[in-house]
């Protein structure tokens, strides 16, 4: 049902001490957009159950998809938040399968006004536990514009000079990290992208979560949030699609994932280019097993195409059956932590 990737001092840890809440000091989450849906049952059963009685900090970082989840479990209830955003974001409907840049953004501040109920933004800058940080790339050159040819050749420049070295980014974006005044979360990149931290604050918390999933060419990008340069600002996946980052912190680091095979950044996509090992030597990655996908509708974990090559009513069918059924994932994870067996571990290399 799960599988469990760690890597070598993360293994290390787990089979010495078992799968406990309090090895863990960081939790990840990555773009992939509807790709989550496949964690959905695991999320809830994580922050419902499994980190439940935690009064240690936990850093929730996050990316696109990610810190859309970062930002429901930093908040009160966060079942319910994140039941929102899976509810909300499963039951979109567009005015046709080929929506505009503005229509799609329109929907997603539609999306975080129910993901933040009556006092969510508060909630998350509040909360004393869980400190969500959110990854946003700010874009210069071609990238930052919001003309479809001129952001095209932006993004095609990006694509080759990723081809390259990914170091060659560096020049295209820059990564901003929204975080709590307060956060103690220390992390390093071997790709040198220029990192900066912002304080989240609740004139710019919405819109550093919007950016963080604002995809180049289907949504429009974020200008000039405050508290930062002026500029345009989009999806954080570009740079930290799954991540390849040093994370400092003590502890383990929690990463549910809907693959086995993490990409640094999003042009990495199509590439074989892996990530780092040693960035990932406290990792505990939780994926879905290969056989609970192929038992999903359609053999395949949800995906932005569906919008595109599903009609509406299917495909909202569609992602509420993987919702569902994502709720064996949490049962199969409480399994895991309750029984004394050893869990079955791939070493991440």
């Amino acid at each position: 049902m799960i599988d469990i990737y760690a890597g070598p001092s993360a293994a290390k840890a787990i089979k010495e001490q078992g799968m406990t809440p309090d090895l863990f000091s960081t939790f990840l989450g990555a773009s992939g957009g509807p790709k989550w849906f496949t964690l959905f049952g695991l999320d809830k059963y994580l922050f419902g159950e499994f980190f439940k009685e935690r009064n240690t900090t936990l850093n929730l970082l996050g990316s696109s998809a990610g810190a859309f989840r970062a930002a429901c479990f930093a908040q009160n209830d966060p079942v319910a938040a994140i039941s929102r955003l899976a509810k909300s974001y499963s039951e979109t409907r567009y005015s046709s399968n080929k929506a505009k840049p503005e229509e799609i953004t329109i929907k997603a501040r539609e999306l975080l006004s129910t993901v933040f109920a009556e006092n969510g933004i508060q909630e998350i800058i509040d909360n004393p536990v869980f400190k969500a940080h959110f990854i946003v790339a700010k874009s210069n050159g071609f990238v930052a514009s919001e003309n479809k040819l001129m952001q095209l050749m932006g993004l095609s420049k990006s694509y080759l000079a990723n081809r390259l070295n990914r170091r060659f980014l560096n020049k295209q974006y820059e990564r901003y990290v929204f975080q709590p005044s307060d956060s103690q979360l220390s992390f390093s990149d071997n790709n040198t992208f220029n990192t900066h931290t912002i304080e989240l604050s609740e004139d710019n918390l919405a819109d550093a979560l919007l950016a963080s999933g604002s995809i180049p060419l289907v949504m429009q990008g974020i200008k000039n949030i405050t508290g930062t340069p002026p500029g345009m600002y989009r999806d954080g996946g570009i740079i930290d699609y799954h991540f390849d980052l040093n994370i400092h912190n003590d502890g383990l680091i929690l990463y549910p994932h809907f693959n086995n095979k993490p990409k640094a950044g999003w042009f990495d996509k199509s590439l074989k280019r892996g990530i780092t090992p040693k960035n990932y030597d406290k990792v505990v990655m939780i994926t879905p097993s290969a056989e609970f996908v192929a038992s999903l509708p359609y053999g395949k974990i949800p995906d932005r195409t569906d919008f595109t090559e599903l009609d509406a009513d299917t495909r909202i069918k569609y992602w509420r059956q993987v919702l569902s059924e994502t709720e064996r994932l949490g049962e199969a994870f409480d399994k895991l932590c309750e029984h004394p067996i050893e869990p079955k571990i791939q070493i991440i290399t």
